[in-house]
């Protein structure tokens, strides 16, 4: 690649895909079986060579809603990128807090994350290596997935234990918060369907510390192994607190919205575990460092993700692959979404291959995605 590659034009894409389930979290509906589930598609060209990325908008999870990403993007973070080096991604990210101001931790890290995995695809192609050699990092070849359980009643569990282990899937994450204490028995059904699988929880942020507490005491008997998010994101020293008295490992996932973030938890003694994302702390740049620092700290890391399509499926398994997160994962877009304008990713019996192609390694039909184009 010619060091003088530079962005030419960026196209925003609103498509509409086919959703198989519904999904819920304590927060509101992320899908419903049956209707569409938009996601914004951002292609960078640059010297006849192109990058795609994704950005997934769940009002229900976060502030960025379809309309902000797409025109986020069109208005004011792409031409900010116009004519800039391909290469230069930490100087591009720097751009992106300049054009859409960081606030407390980070400004449209949706909006931001689908520009810069767009031009990590675009840079590995250019090269003609995977993200993951162009980082120097590739440590796996598969990452396990969990199955996801979310909104079933206690009776509805066992059939959807099955249909997990039909998938072949091992693993299993739990979404509570959403119920009351309804949700622990849901817990409970879980582990008594699959006694000895693995068995993560995740709240998004639907509990006090006192909540928090109990939940975690009643928890503690079916063999839990991360309570993800108990606490609104912003409860720092609610986390502090609530870690040194959790009888669970307590995993924070929106609360690490930047590598800054993380920096203040560690530095509190607040963490036990953080949990990689690709979009929520803005792309692949950003999440690289996150998860190195959580590494030079000793914080274990897990993997997730946001109900993604197959670009953002591939971030995030090059993302996993670098810092060696086997799994269980909770990238669950297979489970609950179609990526019809998508192919090069293998996901079978519950285990996704690391791409190795160049760049993300998946292969976007451009006219696919033009037939799935919405307005919004």
């Amino acid at each position: 690649m010619q060091l003088g590659l530079t962005v030419e034009e960026v196209s925003v894409h609103a498509v509409a895909l086919p959703t198989s389930r519904s999904f819920g979290v304590s927060g509101g509906t992320v899908a419903v079986a049956g209707h569409p589930s938009i996601r914004i598609l951002v292609k960078i060209s640059a010297g006849g060579v192109h990058g795609w990325g994704e950005a997934t908008p769940i009002p229900a999870w976060t502030y960025e809603t379809a309309e902000s990403i797409y025109w986020t993007v069109e208005r004011y973070l792409a031409p900010a990128i116009i004519g800039r080096p391909v290469w230069q991604l930490d100087g591009i990210s720097r751009i992106f807090d300049r054009t859409i101001n960081r606030g407390f931790s980070i400004g449209a890290p949706l909006a931001k994350c689908a520009l810069d995995v767009a031009l990590h695809d675009l840079v590995g192609r250019a090269l003609n290596v995977p993200i993951g050699v162009l980082w120097g990092q590739r440590r796996l070849e598969e990452v396990e997935l969990a199955w996801i359980i979310s909104g079933q009643t206690p009776g509805e569990v066992a059939e959807s234990v099955a249909e997990g282990f039909e998938h072949g899937y091992r693993s299993f994450k739990v979404k509570i918060g959403l119920h009351g204490d309804a949700d622990l028995d849901v817990v409970r059904a879980v582990r008594e369907a699959a006694p000895d699988a693995p068995l993560w929880v995740d709240a998004n942020q639907a509990y006090t510390v006192d909540e928090a507490l109990r939940v975690a005491a009643e928890l503690k008997p079916c063999n839990v192994f991360a309570f993800e998010q108990p606490l609104p994101a912003n409860d720092v020293a609610g986390q502090r607190r609530l870690r040194a008295a959790s009888p669970l490992p307590v995993a924070l996932d929106e609360s690490l919205r930047h590598p800054t973030d993380l920096a203040t938890f560690v530095k509190l003694d607040a963490i036990d575990v953080a949990v990689a994302k690709v979009q929520r702390s803005g792309g692949l740049t950003l999440s690289h460092r996150l998860c190195q620092l959580a590494e030079d700290c000793g914080v274990r890391l897990l993997g997730s993700g946001l109900t993604d399509s197959d670009i953002g499926l591939a971030a995030s398994l090059h993302l996993f692959s670098a810092h060696g997160i086997g799994g269980p994962a909770d990238l669950n877009g297979r489970q609950f979404i179609a990526s019809p304008y998508a192919s090069g990713l293998t996901v079978r019996d519950g285990v996704a291959q690391v791409p190795s192609g160049p760049g993300l390694g998946v292969e976007v039909d451009e006219s696919v995605v033009r037939e799935l184009s919405v307005e919004l």
